[in-house]
């Protein structure tokens, strides 16, 4: 019993091969078919009629979501030191600047300082900044974070610092000398 039905599925599928016919109609437009129309031709198919194609080796492009899923990191960014409106006394114009964030920066990110507006330096990894020669006086402190592409993260708010510095045209002060009589 099976064997006679293993027989006539390949019988059926032997049957199943049909033949193809062409033909052109009244406007010119080329037909195919399985059924004969007046004036078709039988096409004569070949064993081989299945498609190869090759397609290019992939291009692995550089991984840009790991970049997008760190730049939505939610970064809390505040000034350390020195506090708001500290007066720093240093001859030298040297100011120690330490910016936090919390959670820590991303490899791809990178911490950039700004004074009065234009940006000091460029951008590193370390949230200290150590900066010298700075003239005396009022100055607004603002640092970012900053992903490789430029795009900014987070920021701080401005930050007051007076920095008092010996002025250089002073005059020098004159130790008053004994008198002689």
């Amino acid at each position: 019993m099976r064997a006679g039905l293993v027989l006539l599925l390949l019988l059926a599928t032997t049957l199943a091969h049909a033949t193809v016919y062409k033909w052109v109609d009244e406007n010119g437009k080329v037909h195919f078919s399985d059924k004969p129309v007046k004036n078709a031709e039988v096409v004569e198919l070949n064993e081989n009629t299945q498609n190869n194609i090759k397609l290019p080796d992939p291009v692995v492009l550089p991984d840009l979501n790991t970049a997008d899923d760190t730049d939505k990191a939610s970064y809390k960014l505040n000034i350390a030191s020195p506090s708001e409106e500290e007066t720093i006394r240093n001859n030298e114009g040297e100011i120690t600047l330490i910016a936090k964030s919390h959670p820590q920066l991303s490899p791809a990110h990178e911490f950039v300082l700004f004074m009065d507006g234009q940006q000091l330096g460029s951008a590193q990894k370390s949230g200290l900044f150590k900066l010298s020669d700075i003239d005396r006086g009022e100055h607004s402190f603002v640092v970012k974070v900053l992903s490789k592409n430029g795009k900014q993260l987070a920021t701080t708010p401005p930050r007051k610092v007076f920095l008092h510095r010996t002025h250089l045209n002073q005059p020098k002060y004159k130790r008053p000398q004994p008198r002689t009589n």
